[in-house]
């Protein structure tokens, strides 16, 4: 974890999860104790840190509760790898689809691109030196070098030993003072939008497509590995604006100054003992009430291809392998038409720590769209700011909005908070459609109760409403 994060008590946490999320005071308790747990486990006495296992979380509740978003919110109080999957997208192993496994390789795949960044800002700084040289060296070749390739560039000066050694030494001064002063130059963007010639390195080929019976994509990614690696570099050269060479060159030597065997090794560690993963749909899986034929033969499969990864194994991954006994598992379901009892029992043990998240009434509806710092309106006031127009909304408009959207979720399918999305996107198309072109610059648009009656009257009365269900 992050060391300005790592020391969250629970409170602390709940209280982080408080300003994006409304409500569901028990799922956050739960949350958070299971990830303050992975603290402790991480700084408790060696021989029992091994045994200490995660208790993994089942979150049940109608769709547009918050689920995912107490998950995703968690993983970034964490800064912890974090990877969210749909069960109902897995097949059991044997049939064409996603095997289970794959969300593990997904999450490997966000602890790379963590340890990448933060690795990046440590050799930002020299990287963005050579490259400033680099450039430099195509604009303004140093005397000191011009019989021989540069280093960098690969850049070949016409020029012979002798011419080298027979130039004076106010030329190589008068050189210095050159590059000195398109140096600085270049660090104030004045030369952007110059063009000059640079080496890309590529790869000796594209992707290879394999087709083959038995080819998994585990198979499939070592042996595109393999090929990639046995396959020269090739450079190709390409005449862009410093501006863009600047970008290209930069991401050339960033990796080249990574070294990537560290990154592997940190990010399997990272996620072996802070990964998260969110299983969505986990109740689609689950056996309903046809008996024990058909697709719930299927849904089983899936279960039982689940249980070895939430239990704990060694899976590969294109990286290395990785332990799972010690990944956060938080499974999610509505549990309509099934219940977590249809779960196999096996299953259901591994996530021991249930938590049932409640309907969202009329008043969390208004906080939703008042308090988070992600609101509603907060995010449509910002789209309008862009376009130099203000938007405000008044009080009794917002408990008109939450009156609306929950009296809507009353009378169709209960879609939770996503309904908001459906009445704001309602009450405001017409301003961001007129924005700029008829409501220009300067304006001030202020919402009102009457304004929401007004709008969404329709929309309350339509009792199909099909058009606005998401």
């Amino acid at each position: 974890m992050a060391d300005n994060q790592k020391h969250l008590t629970p409170r602390e946490i709940v209280a982080e999860l408080d300003k994006y999320i409304i409500g569901q005071n028990d799922a956050k308790k739960q949350v958070a104790i299971a990830l303050r747990n992975r603290w402790r486990r991480m700084n408790s006495a060696d021989d029992m840190r091994q045994e200490i296992v995660p208790n993994n979380i089942l979150m049940i509740g109608a769709t547009g509760v918050g689920k995912t978003e107490i998950a995703r919110r968690l993983a970034k109080i964490a800064d912890a790898p974090f990877t969210k999957v749909e069960a109902s997208k897995f097949t059991e192993v044997g049939y064409v689809g996603r095997d289970v496994e794959s969300m593990v390789r997904d999450l490997v795949e966000q602890a790379i691109n963590m340890v990448k960044a933060s690795k990046r800002e440590t050799v930002q700084e020299r990287a963005t030196e050579i490259v400033e040289e680099i450039i430099l060296d195509a604009l303004i070749p140093p005397v000191r070098d011009a019989s021989a390739q540069n280093s960098f560039t690969g850049f070949t000066m016409d020029v012979t030993p002798d011419e080298t050694s027979s130039m004076s030494k106010d030329d190589q001064e008068l050189n210095e003072k050159t590059r000195d002063r398109f140096r600085e130059k270049i660090r104030n963007g004045e030369m952007d939008e110059r063009k000059i010639e640079i080496n890309i390195s590529q790869n000796g080929m594209g992707n290879v497509g394999m087709v083959g019976p038995g080819m998994d994509e585990m198979a499939m990614m070592n042996i595109q590995e393999m090929i990639n690696g046995m396959l020269p570099k090739k450079s190709k050269k390409r005449k862009v604006t410093i501006a863009e060479a600047r970008k290209i060159l930069l991401e050339e030597e960033v990796n080249k100054l990574i070294d990537m065997d560290e990154v592997k090794e940190e990010a399997l560690k990272k996620a072996e003992n802070t990964g998260m993963i969110f299983i969505d749909e986990i109740d689609k899986i689950a056996r309903g009430s046809s008996g024990g034929s058909g697709p719930d033969v299927s849904r089983e499969g899936v279960q039982r291809d689940l249980l070895p990864i939430v239990e704990g194994s060694s899976i590969n991954t294109k990286y290395g392998v990785l332990k799972s006994d010690h990944i956060l598992f938080v499974a999610a379901g509505a549990f309509h038409v099934s219940k977590p009892s249809d779960l196999i029992p096996e299953l259901q043990g591994r996530f021991p720590i249930r938590v049932e998240l409640s309907s969202l009434t009329k008043e969390d509806f208004y906080q939703i769209l008042k308090e988070p710092k992600n609101a509603l309106t907060k995010q449509y006031e910002a789209m309008l700011h862009a376009e130099g127009v203000s938007l405000a909304f008044q009080d009794d408009a917002l408990e008109q909005l939450a009156e609306m959207a929950y009296q809507i979720n009353l009378e169709v399918e209960n879609i939770g908070a996503r309904r908001l999305h459906t009445v704001m996107s309602h009450l405001l198309n017409d301003f961001l459609f007129d924005v700029p072109d008829v409501i220009g610059p300067n304006a001030k648009i202020l919402v009102t109760k009457d304004m929401v009656q007004e709008k969404l009257a329709g929309l309350v009365q339509d009792k199909d409403l099909s058009q606005f269900i998401l």
